[in-house]
């Protein structure tokens, strides 16, 4: 149970951060956990482990917090600055792709021993980040999107802008979280891995986003908590 245990440990960990980050820096903070995960989460994609019955790439927390962070500023900020978030992620993983690209033009010197092991690992970090950029544009302007049309049928029904948060959080992540999945899996691993494995990749990751989905809802209501704070800690200074 050790890969259950830290992927659980990771959730709560990374979520809990993103709160931390948004009760000290505002809006600020939200965009920072935004470019880290960017960057994080397609690294560890690379890596595959077993967990919960299922083979997973270790890349699917990382990448849920980016979901959580536009449904946090989508209810707290608004949706220009859900949309902001979006273009960091662009802007990172466009930086950091030409930066990882760059370091194997370089000859290394004859003391070196990382250089392999670099080489190794970001030779296919380029396919994977420019496949995470095509689906992170696609899903998470969509989940911006869907959440927004969630909150208007949700207010129109209820008349209240406050109720059902539950149910745009969900009903906007699972249904980009299908986008994100099939379209990451086929245009990062096709022709690397069988098509089983592909199936399995697939399904495993649109469960765990299942779950990091449900869990990360009550992280959103607490983010109601953390802007109230701030509001009263400094309600005349802007983030």
């Amino acid at each position: 149970m050790t890969n259950e245990i830290l992927l659980i440990c990771s959730l709560v960990f990374i979520f809990g951060c993103a709160l931390v980050a948004y009760y000290l820096f505002g809006k600020a903070g939200l965009y920072v956990v935004t470019a880290i995960a960017t960057i994080t989460a397609n690294i560890e994609c690379l890596i595959m482990v077993d967990a919960f019955g299922m083979e997973q790439t270790l890349g699917n927390v990382f990448f849920a917090v980016t979901f959580l962070v536009t449904d946090i500023l989508s209810e707290n900020e608004g949706k220009r600055e859900a949309n902001k978030a979006v273009a960091i992620g662009i802007f990172t993983s466009l930086f950091f792709i030409t930066v990882s690209q760059s370091w194997m033009a370089y000859i290394p010197s004859e003391k070196d021993w990382v250089m392999p092991s670099i080489e190794m690992v970001f030779s296919n970090t380029a396919r994977m980040m420019i496949a995470s950029l095509v689906v992170y544009v696609i899903s998470q302007l969509f989940d911006v999107q869907l959440y927004h049309a969630w909150w208007k049928l949700t207010e129109k029904r209820s008349h209240n802008k406050k109720k059902f948060l539950w149910l745009r959080n969900n009903g906007s992540t699972l249904i980009s979280q299908i986008l994100n999945t099939a379209l990451f899996t086929l245009f990062a691993f096709w022709g690397i891995y069988d098509l089983p494995t592909l199936k399995n990749i697939m399904l495993s990751s649109y469960v765990i986003f299942i779950v990091t989905s449900l869990c990360d809802t009550p992280f959103i209501y607490l983010s109601r908590l953390v802007k109230k704070a701030r509001d009263k800690k400094a309600p005349a200074t802007p983030d």
